[in-house]
């Protein structure tokens, strides 16, 4: 049985939006308070609506080959009524999809979404213990898996629910036969999905009648405070999303002009809301970067492409601007870069503005919020060290310890109310009962503040608060000066004990190529910009940082080296 939380509709009545900073925002800008979150009944009848709209115009590249929309169309519902004529998929089946940033991606989950079947979006580097829990926690028993990545599904295949395999490699969905690594031999009966296609395109679909209400993901957390859990993300959930997004940024959000590239990996949700969803729903010709870790590769699509919507976390931005390549890439049809995931450092925007003429434009969101909660809108010029404001039909409280709101200016845990909030944790009772308050607002975990104007910015997440002799510490105010000193690269700040103070401030530095920082030079440069507690303590020179797939900084990996 699956157990939820009433999922909690906001109207203009939920909240008296006249009370909240951002309100005159709104007017200034002409932000509408609210959007339509009925605007479709489903996720699928907005994409039906753009694979018919733009059917002759390219949806997805990658390797080298082109999907039309019209090409998404024909596939997703081959697979579609693959899926229910030959594995008896029904409404609400729950199907796992284990893969990089392939042409398979977009066309299985089409597929999966027209069959009424909820996608179980899952990491290909996980660990074998990874994922055995969330297949099981799901209960998922069909998974879509990359070749590559069938080792680690062969390890823990038996003590699962898993009964069908479909294997996928870099060129299924398109002509294209391109080098792959072997399916595990341990993995017996394993169907291809080129093979699935080619099956299903004999087969008519049966339409599902799908609503707003019925779910589209599961989309587990990190797990980064223990085992993840999976956030039931409904068809509303991500039509509300979409909607509020495009109320912010309509000046990047024009039909059939936009042109995107996806490095972020699909399967997290950031990518796959905004960089699919949303772009998918106004007909973006979108490249698939497979591996952004090949910056070489990398930076070859972003010269073919030529971009006019770019996403990624800040240490993909990092990376980026370190690279020699990405000067020659041709930025003049740039018209908003994006970043979220993590906090984005005003030092890296400012290495990205200079090389392209264009800032980061800060959002913020969770897995559990489909996920934006706040974006810089279209009316920004500049970076601006906030994550913007809420989106529309999104009440902001930020609480105390105690659950009451903070004053004015004050700092406090974020909690969410939202037509783009999940519903509740799959079958976790106890911690959805947590994980809401009374009235029905999501915790984040996330320490902010609003400004006057109703901008949030974050502090950090409250496990990663530092408290040196009383005095709170926020990481991620010290990782932003300290990467403005010349020759940081990347760096990351933890809490370690200290006899004095009870902790002390760490920080773990990646120097630029070719930098010859010193300790002492980067503790002057703090020293200027911060006051004495903050001042790191312990500096460490290292050659990379731990990230998770998303390029997020894992800060309890520092911890164990600390």
């Amino acid at each position: 049985m699956i157990m939820l939380i009433q999922a909690l509709t906001t109207t203009p009545e939920t909240f008296a939006m006249t009370t909240r900073p951002w309100t005159a925002t709104y007017r200034d800008i002409g932000l509408p308070d609210t959007i339509n979150a009925n605007a479709y009944p489903s996720v699928v009848h907005m994409l039906d609506e753009a694979m018919h709209k733009f059917a002759d115009k390219p949806a997805f590249r990658a390797f080298g080959q082109t999907l039309s929309y019209a090409d998404v169309d024909r596939q997703s519902a081959a697979f579609a009524a693959w899926l229910q004529h030959e594995m008896g998929v029904k409404k609400g089946d729950r199907i796992a999809v284990m893969s990089p940033n392939f042409l398979a991606f977009p066309i299985a989950f089409l597929g999966i979404a027209r069959a009424g079947a909820v996608q179980v979006n899952v990491n290909p580097l996980y660990t074998p213990r990874e994922l055995e829990h969330q297949l099981n926690d799901s209960g998922s028993k069909i998974i879509v898996v990359f070749n590559g990545s069938t080792p680690t599904l062969a390890e823990i295949v038996g003590k699962t629910g898993i009964t069908t395999v479909i294997t996928v490699a870099p060129g299924d969905g398109s002509t294209a036969v391109l080098p792959s690594p072997p399916v595990d031999t341990r993995l017996k009966g394993t169907i291809s999905f080129a093979g699935a296609l080619l099956a299903g395109a004999g087969l008519a679909r049966t339409p599902v009648t799908l609503c707003g209400d019925d779910l589209l993901f599961l989309q587990y957390t990190g797990g980064t405070t223990g085992l993840s859990k999976g956030a039931c993300l409904s068809h509303r959930n991500l039509v509300a999303n979409t909607e509020q997004f495009k109320a912010l940024m309509p000046d990047a959000i024009r039909p059939g002009q936009e042109v995107v590239v996806t490095a972020i990996p699909l399967y997290h949700i950031f990518a796959l809301m905004v960089n699919f969803i949303t772009y998918f729903s106004v007909g973006a010709d979108n490249w698939l970067v497979a591996n952004p870790r090949d910056m070489d590769g990398f930076i070859a699509i972003m010269k073919a492409a030529k971009p006019s919507i770019f996403l990624g976390v800040n240490t993909l931005y990092a990376g980026l601007t370190m690279h020699p390549g990405l000067k020659e890439v041709d930025f003049s049809n740039l018209r908003m870069s994006g970043g979220g995931g993590a906090a984005v450092v005003g030092a890296t925007s400012a290495k990205w503005k200079a090389i392209t003429g264009n800032f980061i434009r800060e959002g913020y969101g969770l897995s559990e919020t489909s996920p934006v909660v706040s974006f810089n809108p279209s009316s920004i010029t500049e970076f601006t060290g906030t994550t913007g404001v809420p989106v529309p039909s999104t009440d902001i409280k930020l609480l105390d310890d105690e659950g009451c709101e903070v004053a004015h200016g004050a700092s406090g845990e974020v909690c969410v109310k939202g037509p783009q909030v999940m519903s509740g944790y799959f079958n976790q009772p106890d911690a959805n009962a947590a994980a809401f308050t009374a009235d029905g607002y999501f915790r984040t975990g996330d320490v902010g503040l609003l400004t006057p104007e109703g901008y949030l910015k974050i502090v950090d997440r409250k496990k990663d608060m530092v408290i040196v002799s009383g005095f709170n510490v926020f990481p991620n105010e010290i990782e932003a000066v300290a990467s403005g000193c010349p020759g940081v690269g990347e760096c990351a700040c933890i809490g370690v004990p200290d006899e004095k103070t009870g902790e002390a401030v760490k920080l773990f530095v990646v120097k630029a190529p070719n930098a010859t920082l010193t300790t002492e030079e980067l503790i002057a440069h703090c020293r200027k910009e911060l006051t004495g507690y903050k001042i790191p303590k312990h500096v460490s020179f290292i050659d990379v940082l731990p990230k998770s797939a998303v390029g997020k900084i894992l800060r309890r990996d520092l911890r164990t080296v600390a």
